[in-house]
C-alpha cells in the first residue's frame, strides 16, 4: 500500500521530517518509530498532550523512554540519506488504517500515536476510547486540525466537566 503524504496533517509532515532530520543528525541509518514517538513528544500545540493526560500517560516519560531506545542504535558514518524501518512503514500503514476507520480525510498526530500503542503500553481500544473522548465528534477533515482543537480549547468550556467538579450551579427548573 501506498503512503501518501498528500494526505497528512502539517504536523504530521513536521513530525516525519523532524524524526528524518533527527536520525540524519545522529548519524543512525535508519529512521525509527522512536524518532517519530521522540518528535511527537516535542512538537508544540498538538492534541498529543491532553490525549495521553487522558490515558494517565506523561509525554515526558515517553520522550524520554524514545530517547533511550535512540540512543542505544547503531550510529554510520557517511551521507546516505537515513531510509524509514519497516516498523515504522507499518506504523504509517496501521495509522493510515485508523484515520479511514475513523472518517477522517487527513493522517493525523493521533493516528500516528494510536498506531504506535505498543510503544505507549496501552490497548489500541482503552486509547482509542480516550482519543474519541478529547477529540469529541470532530473530524481531520483539513491539513491543520490543530488549529480548529486549539480554538476549542482555548475559547469553549467544557460545561460537562465544570459540572462534575461542583464549579457551576446546578440549574434549576
Amino acid at each position: 500500500m501506498a503512503i501518501d503524504p498528500k494526505k497528512w496533517t502539517t504536523k504530521t509532515q513536521e513530525a516525519i521530517a523532524a524524526a528524518g532530520d533527527s536520525a540524519r543528525s545522529q548519524g543512525h541509518p535508519e529512521v525509527t518509530v522512536d524518532h517519530v514517538l521522540v518528535a511527537l513528544m516535542n512538537q508544540p500545540e498538538t492534541i498529543i498532550p491532553a490525549f495521553l493526560t487522558k490515558l494517565g500517560v506523561a509525554p515526558g516519560m515517553l520522550r524520554t523512554k524514545g530517547e533511550e531506545n535512540l540512543s542505544r542504535l547503531p550510529r554510520a558514518e557517511g551521507g546516505a540519506e537515513p531510509r524509514m524501518t519497516r516498523e515504522l512503514g507499518n506504523v504509517l500503514t496501521n495509522a493510515d488504517s485508523v484515520r479511514k476507520d475513523m472518517k477522517d480525510d487527513y493522517l493525523s498526530v493521533e493516528h500516528l500515536l494510536l498506531a504506535m500503542n505498543q510503544r505507549v503500553g496501552i490497548g489500541s481500544e482503552e486509547m482509542l476510547a480516550a482519543l474519541r473522548e478529547v477529540r469529541g465528534s470532530h473530524r481531520v477533515t483539513s491539513p491543520d486540525p490543530e488549529q480548529q482543537f486549539a480554538a476549542l480549547e482555548k475559547y469553549g468550556q467544557d460545561l460537562t466537566a465544570r459540572a462534575r467538579e461542583g464549579k457551576i450551579d446546578p440549574v434549576i427548573g
